[in-house]
Formats: C-alpha cells, structure tokens, sequence
C-alpha cells in the first residue's frame, strides 16, 4: 500500500511539473510587448525566417480610387488625404459617447502595431486637437489615448527614439500587441495617416497591450531606448582584416573563418572622398556558401548615397572620418569571402575590418543579401512605378538606401510605396508618399538633414551633416536627395514573393535619375531581379 501510495505521488509531481514546464514555454513563445521590445534590438532575429509567422500590412489614406494597375488614371491619382466629404479614405465614421470618430484601421485578428506616421496639418499649422484613440480585443473604451502627434512624437507617453518628431512628421515604432482585434480612431476629420502592423497566423498566442504592463516594462524601454541611441559595436569574434591600394578595375578579397559562423560586423574606409562619385564605383561584394549575394555600391550598401554624407543608424553608421560600419547580422553555414571592387579610373586607399562570431546553422537560418539599381534618365510622365526588386522564393525584407537626381526645384517625391507578397491581389502596403514611407513629410519643404535609428534623410541639396548648411522652408528640391529606411519590427517576411514598386510621381514634367540600393535575407533558394551592373554604377547623374 505504502509503495502504491508513494507511485502515485510520483506521478502526481511528474504531471505537476509537466503542467508547469507547459506553461512556461506557453508564456515564453507568447508574443507579449516585452517580446516586442527585445526583438526590437536584437539584430540576429531577422536573420532568420520568424517562428511565429506573421505578414506586415498596413492601413493608410491612400486613395481609394488606386483599385488596379490597369487602370493607368485611377492608379497614380494622388488624394492621399481626408480633405472634405467628396474624399472617403478612412473605413467610416462612428458616434461613441456623443462624439464623432473617424475610423481608420479595424484589424479582426491577431497581431500587433509596429509603426505609426502622422503628419502634421500643413506646413503652417503644426498642432492639433485630434484625439487618437485606439481600441484591443473589442473593448469599448480605449486602451491608449492622446493627442494624436504628442503620442507619437516622442514628447509624450512614448519616449524617443521609440516615437520622434521628424521632419513635419509624428513618427512611432513602438509595439502595441493585441489578440484579437485593433481599431484606431480619431476625433477630427483626417488628413494622412498610416498604421502599419504584423497580422499573426493563426493560433499565435498574443498578450494585449496593457497600460499596466507599460508601466512595469519601465526599465526595459529605457534600456531599449538607450540600445537604440548608442548602438554597440560587435567586437567579440575572429577578425580578419584588408588594408590595400586598389589600382582602377583592381578587386581585393579576404576570406572569412570557415564553418557555421556569422560576420557580425563590417566596416570600410577609403583614403578620399574627394570624388563624391567615388561612393558609388566602389562596389562591395560578398559570397556566403559559395553563392555571391551582395553586390553593391558602398554608398548605397551603408546609406550614404552620394558622397560622404555622414548619419547613425541601428544597423549603420556612417562617420565624419570616412569610416562606414555595418551590424547586419549575416550567418553562413560553410564559408564566406568578402571583396572591394574599385571601378572607378583613380587608385583608392582601401581599409577593410570585419568581425566573424558564432552562428548555430539550421532550417529557418538565411543569407544577408544587397543590391542595387540605377536609371538615367527616368522620365516623370507618364506616370510610372519603378521597381526597387521582385523576390522569388522565402525571406525577409528589411530596408532600403534611394538617391535621387531633382533637375527642377518642383517636389520629385509624391509617389507611393506599393509593396506586393506572395502573389496577392493588392498590395499589402500602399503607402502616401516616398518622403512619408521614408519618415517624413511635406517633403516639397523637406531641405535639411535629420536622423534616425530606422530612418534617415542623411543628404539632400542644400543640407548633410558635413556642410551644415540649410534653408529650411524653402520649397526648391532641386538637385540631389539620399533617404534610407531599415526595419526592425516592421520587417516584411514572404513565403513565396515580394516586389517593391516605388511610384515616379513629381509635379513637373521632367527626367530625373533613380539609384536604390536593397536589402533582404533569403534562403538558398531565393533569387532576384537584381543582377550586377559594373556599366550602370558609371553612369553621370
């Protein structure tokens, strides 16, 4: 009897226990805002294809009359805003308590916000007394209210660079998770807006945002806040290094430490950059496994454009001494070569360092890839849009680097971001405007230099970080313009396909140039429709 009492009791721990291991793994896979904030700044999770997967969607003022891009009027029209009762680009209109709100997102499913843009009215009036209000899981009061820049600006609930003023723009990537549903409102009519937010597959366990919980997340978000303001250099790895002269046409290459391993960090110098163009004809090259997946021009590969035009990112930095750094984290399962192409007509001074630390390969694991595409010249009219890439295969888009050449002192930069994924219908993103995809707004006016750690204006015509010199108000953006987005949360996995296609939409009647430099991770498999270009990166703009 004693023996049978004492099994029984055995097991009765062994299940206890079994219970409360199941639930601990249960809390750990739950995506909770805390999660959210921990993945924010830790750059190994986009290099590989997400355990809980999820697609990035986005709700927008876009106008509704884009429905197809056979119709060539209705899809580049440009009301992008909520101006009178002729222009319906909300979902509809409620009456809560009384009071009028203006619906504009009302997502029935799991998922969570990982991106805000608001602009302020116009370039006149900067405040407002538009109340935001945003409702989880079919609750009738909201979870989180304020006034609708101040909330998303940085100077109030939320603290920067988690929320931040840009340029005329209310910018958020702070996370606000929920279970079942998310509706925003606000309370006066309007004007550009766009939330954009990961939709969970469903059975995802998903915490919702809590007020309480954001309190006691305290700490963390000054912890996150401050990773983000001073990223950390990787230091801790095998190092190998490259200080050479390349003569005109010449490649050096240096082989990185074999077998499952990562290249944590990555940084370039040239002697000069006396030759702005210099940025563009020196190439960078990396192969992963034997197979190259980087081929890009360093200007674009770190997002400094043109030129030497110095800005500090989560994932790169560019110095005022020359020094360009990248913290994309890029795994390979058997070996690594990285090499600089000089393909100007000039000798350059080359110093090249890298940091290769630890990687554990398996199923989910992808290769960092970058590209790049140029055009001179690309004619206004007709209107147009203008492929950045199309992906074939499974991965993760994460950012972007656009220069462009403005030949008129009219506003290039109206057209919107159309994103498609797996073989969708409409895109998943259709976004208001390229300086709004890029954080700010009003970009007609948009001549001075501002940063970020996922965005960046790092030149344009009359501003960088070098010269210092601006006219800020002045409505003449002719001439060059660099802007760069990466993406942290809002990074766009895809299963099958992915193509990015940016609008050429400028209030004149002209030829500009276009040059993009693109950033994904893809697995073995995954191709694209971005081949090496040695003759394009020679081209004058």
């Amino acid at each position: 009897m004693k023996k049978y009492l004492l099994k029984i009791v055995f097991f009765s721990n062994v299940i206890l226990l079994m219970v409360i291991l199941s639930s601990y793994n249960t809390k750990e896979k739950e995506i909770t805002m805390t999660s959210l904030l921990n993945e924010m700044i830790d750059r190994d999770v986009i290099a590989s294809f997400p355990q809980k997967d999820f697609r990035l969607k986005q709700e927008s003022s876009y106008n509704r009359a884009s429905v197809s891009p056979n119709d060539s009027i209705g899809w580049f029209t440009n009301k992008d805003l909520n101006n009178n009762d002729i222009d319906h680009n909300f979902i509809r209109i409620e009456e809560n308590n009384g009071q009028k709100e203006w619906v504009l997102m009302d997502h029935q499913s799991a998922g969570a916000i990982v991106r805000t843009w608001m602009p302020i009215r116009s370039t006149k009036r900067i405040e407002t007394n538009s109340i935001i209000k945003i409702y989880l899981d079919g609750a009738k009061e909201p979870t989180l209210e304020g006034n609708m820049l101040n909330l998303f600006n940085g100077t109030g609930l939320i603290p920067f660079p988690l929320a931040h003023k840009s340029l005329r723009s209310a910018v958020s990537f702070f996370p606000i998770p929920y279970a079942k549903s998310c509706k925003i409102t606000v309370t006066e009519r309007p004007f550009f807006y766009q939330f954009t937010y990961r939709e969970y597959s469903k059975g995802t366990k998903v915490k919702t945002f809590t007020m309480e919980d954001f309190h006691k997340a305290e700490n963390q978000i000054k912890q996150v806040c401050q990773a983000l303001k001073k990223p950390k250099i990787p230091t801790e790895g095998e190092k190998v290094n490259l200080t050479q002269t390349l003569k005109p046409k010449e490649e050096k290459s240096i082989v990185l430490l074999k077998g499952n391993a990562a290249l944590r960090a990555l940084s370039l110098k040239l002697g000069s950059y006396k030759d702005s163009l210099i940025t563009r004809s020196v190439i960078l090259k990396i192969e992963f496994d034997g197979k190259e997946t980087v081929w890009c021009p360093i200007g674009y590969f770190f997002g400094s454009g043109i030129g030497l035009n110095p800005f500090q990112g989560w994932y790169r930095t560019v110095s005022e001494d020359g020094t360009m750094s990248s913290r994309w984290v890029m795994p390979y399962e058997k070996s690594a070569k990285v090499s600089v192409l000089n393909l100007s007509h000039q000798s350059i001074d080359v110093e090249l360092n890298t940091v290769i630390g630890y990687w554990k390969w398996d199923k989910n694991s992808l290769y960092f890839n970058a590209a790049w595409r140029g055009q001179n010249p690309v004619p206004t009219r007709p209107f147009s849009d203008w492929n950045y890439v199309t992906l074939k295969g499974r991965g993760v888009y994460v950012g972007d680097a656009l220069t462009i050449m403005n030949p008129v002192e009219k506003w290039w930069g109206e057209g919107d971001e159309k994103i498609w994924v797996d073989g969708e219908d409409f895109p998943s993103i259709f976004g208001t405007g390229t300086e709004d995809y890029y954080g700010y707004s009003w970009g007609g006016m948009s001549t001075d230099f501002y940063e970020h750690p996922f965005h960046a204006q790092p030149y344009s015509h009359k501003y960088n970080k070098l010269n210092r010199k601006t006219n800020i108000g002045e409505r003449n953006t002719k001439g060059y313009s660099t802007e760069t987005r990466t993406r942290a949360l809002d990074v766009m996995p895809f299963g099958s396909s992915l193509q990015l296609d940016m609008e050429v939409w400028s209030w004149n009647d002209c030829e500009m140039a276009y040059g993009v430099g693109v950033y994904w991770y893809g697995d073995g498999k995954t191709i694209s429709n971005r081949t090496p270009d040695p003759k394009g990166v020679l081209v004058t703009h």
